[in-house]
């Protein structure tokens, strides 16, 4: 008897990208953030990422916390004055933000997004992530999951060992078919080069809180 080597289930395999291929897929939704307090001074950056075409967008709370105005920086280095944060929460450091539908480039009718990966990941499994340290300063960086769920101050984090760096807060880590599998919350002190992640089941929830409003 003779087996095929084909697939049965009709269903294509993902595609699997290199983080050269991870970066140009990706680059187009993620943005740089600016917030300023309510003198106009600088209080703090980070970074965001587009996961719906109407401009819907996700970064991390501790990024917005306080913050009286919030600029957002785009790939193509267009400047959204009217970007806001229409929902946050700090408990889960997750924030839905919402650019808007025009800019200084012209009216923009859709945003490229990311999209939410809708499984959990797996220990040893590989990530990216992507990120501004700087305003004209994209980065992305390779890792893999060192834990798929770890209980920190009472939340279920990913852990990670992606390089991260100040700014890059609230940027995406993508798995190797370039879908979003968490947002980038901090550090983990107790351990070098280990960083904390926010899971796909926490942005889905504050989305939703989103779409009821």
């Amino acid at each position: 008897m003779v087996l095929s080597s084909f697939s049965i289930s009709g269903a294509d395999p993902p595609k699997v990208y290199d983080a050269e291929s991870v970066y140009a897929f990706a680059q187009n939704a993620t943005f740089y953030i600016r917030v300023f307090r309510a003198d106009g001074t600088l209080k703090d950056t980070g970074t965001g990422f587009v996961v719906k075409q109407d401009g819907t967008a996700l970064t991390a709370a501790h990024v917005v916390h306080e913050g009286e105005r919030i600029a957002c920086v785009l790939h193509d280095g267009t400047v959204d004055e009217s970007c806001r944060v229409v929902s946050q929460d700090e408990t889960t450091d997750s924030a839905v933000l919402q650019l808007s539908p025009s800019g200084i480039g012209g009216p923009k009718e859709t945003y490229e997004y990311l999209n939410l990966r809708a499984g959990g990941v797996k220990h040893g499994e590989k990530v990216f992530a992507i990120g501004y340290p700087m305003k004209e300063t994209k980065i992305i960086t390779e890792g893999i999951v060192n834990s798929p769920k770890a209980q920190i101050n009472g939340r279920d984090r990913i852990l990670v060992s992606a390089q991260i760096v100040n700014g890059m807060s609230g940027g995406p880590i993508l798995d190797k078919t370039g879908d979003v599998v968490g947002i980038i919350s901090g550090s983990l002190r107790t351990m070098n080069n280990i960083h904390l992640v926010v899971n796909t089941e926490d942005m889905n929830s504050i989305l939703q809180v989103n779409a009821t409003k």
